[in-house]
């Protein structure tokens, strides 16, 4: 049986949006994942050290058969493989990927927590996610478009630019 998962990507280092674009090419072509949906891209102001280059960011729906660990490997490997070094938390990344949903699974082991810790905290995640599924029910969290309402948007903004493609800002 196949989960429908949501995943963060975020990038602010050696061209954000050719980074979430090859990041979303390596989930379209992974032979147990299929790519629903994406969301625009947004640009927002890093969390933690704020000396560092603005964030680009969007959200993906995927379809997998994958165990949310398994996942979990996916995700880091295709980190690495962009460039991004082990145990790089706060600082700038070529590439960041979160598991935020993982149907309604709730998680919460030495490796993973899903739903995603500080998704409601985060217009970064809930812009994009509100975009492609506003009326997604998080588990213990509540419904994306009130989660989005309820959560200051710290400047965050469209950039009009999705998997490729230029569209309308949302």
């Amino acid at each position: 049986m196949s989960a429908r998962v949501y995943l963060g990507l975020g990038a602010n280092i050696e061209a954000p949006e050719a980074q979430l674009t090859c990041a979303l090419d390596s989930l379209k072509a992974h032979p147990a994942m299929i790519l629903e949906a994406v969301s625009g891209f947004y640009q927002s102001r890093p969390h933690g050290p704020q000396n560092q280059p603005d964030f680009v960011n969007a959200v993906a729906r995927v379809r997998t058969e994958l165990s949310p660990w398994a996942l979990l490997d996916v995700l880091k490997a295709q980190e690495q493989q962009q460039g991004r070094s082990a145990g790089e938390h706060w600082g700038p990344r070529p590439l960041d990927l979160d598991i935020l949903v993982y149907e309604d699974v709730d998680i919460a082991d030495a490796r993973l927590t899903v739903p995603h810790p500080r998704l409601a905290e985060r217009p970064f995640v809930l812009w994009p996610l509100a975009e492609i599924a506003p009326a997604l029910r998080i588990p213990g969290l509540g419904m994306v478009g009130d989660l989005k309402a309820a959560c200051a948007d710290e400047g965050i903004k469209a950039l009009g630019l999705c998997y490729g493609l230029a569209h309308d800002k949302p």
